[in-house]
């Protein structure tokens, strides 16, 4: 992945490994074994949420991050404990408008990208876009920012939708481009939709979504780690496999741990 225009692998979740315009980007990650809402503190503290499924990837993995973009404060993309680990006074941190103070200290920096914005880091542009969710915390919690993201590099760029239901935030993003205009990957969480289909997009809504953003290539995420929904764990993928038809080999890192690299092959 190291020479690669553009390359991306799946995680786990809404974690995504992306190595674009020279950069490494990491998405919400979240490495944690549980989620959710911490009860006590030390060894005595309990959290309370559900438990991973999926192999988490040894932090010790990772390439050294330039950049992390966290989508939105829920504890299923923005992992404190996750954050704390990866905190690096190279890596930078790009959040959602309301989220900042939730990021632990010793990140070079950390800044909030409200929607309709863009911010840079090293030439790649980061531009916030409103996705069809929310983004307070916990019940009690005030409703904070939440944003998908276009990454623009000199010769390629990416969508990251974060979590949504359907919208037309994404339509058009890339109509008869090419080069650096070229939306070449979007990144859609396809599961979580029953009964969340009002904040979470079903697999024929997310290839609607893809589709009409114009990205020439799709890869899902936010399935198969956490419990979060009734659906079972098979069904997103199986449906969305459905919904692309003869377009199916456009969707890729469908499997955790599946490097893609632009322009590289299907085996």
């Amino acid at each position: 992945m190291e020479a690669a225009p553009l390359a991306a692998v799946w995680l786990g979740h809404a974690t995504v490994l992306l190595r674009i315009d020279g950069q490494w980007v990491l998405t919400d990650p979240v490495h944690s074994e549980q989620i959710g809402v911490r009860v006590g503190v030390g060894k005595a503290g309990l959290t309370i949420g559900p438990k991973r499924l999926l192999p988490a990837l040894p932090l010790g993995w990772l390439p050294p991050l330039d950049l992390i973009v966290l989508s939105h404060a829920h504890f299923d993309h923005l992992d404190r404990p996750t954050l704390a680990k990866l905190a690096s006074k190279r890596t930078s941190v790009l959040t959602a408008a309301g989220t900042a103070k939730l990021v632990p200290r010793g990140f070079a920096s950390v800044r909030e990208v409200p929607w309709q914005t863009e911010a840079s880091h090293h030439g790649l542009s980061v531009r916030a876009l409103r996705p069809a969710h929310w983004g307070a915390r916990t019940m009690w919690d005030r409703h904070r920012g939440f944003a998908s993201y276009v990454l623009r590099g000199s010769a390629s760029s990416v969508l990251y939708a974060g979590d949504t239901a359907i919208t037309e935030a994404y339509a058009n993003l890339s109509p008869a481009r090419t080069g650096a205009e070229a939306l070449n990957l979007s990144i859609f969480g396809i599961g979580a939709y029953d009964p969340w289909i009002a904040a979470h997009a079903n697999p024929e809504q997310v290839w609607a979504m893809h589709t009409a953003s114009g990205a020439q290539h799709l890869l899902p995420m936010h399935h198969s780690t956490f419990v979060l929904s009734d659906e079972p764990l098979h069904e997103p993928m199986e449906r969305l496999l459905r919904a692309a038809g003869e377009g199916a080999p456009r969707i890729v890192g469908r499997s955790l741990g599946e490097a893609w690299v632009q322009g590289a092959r299907a085996r």
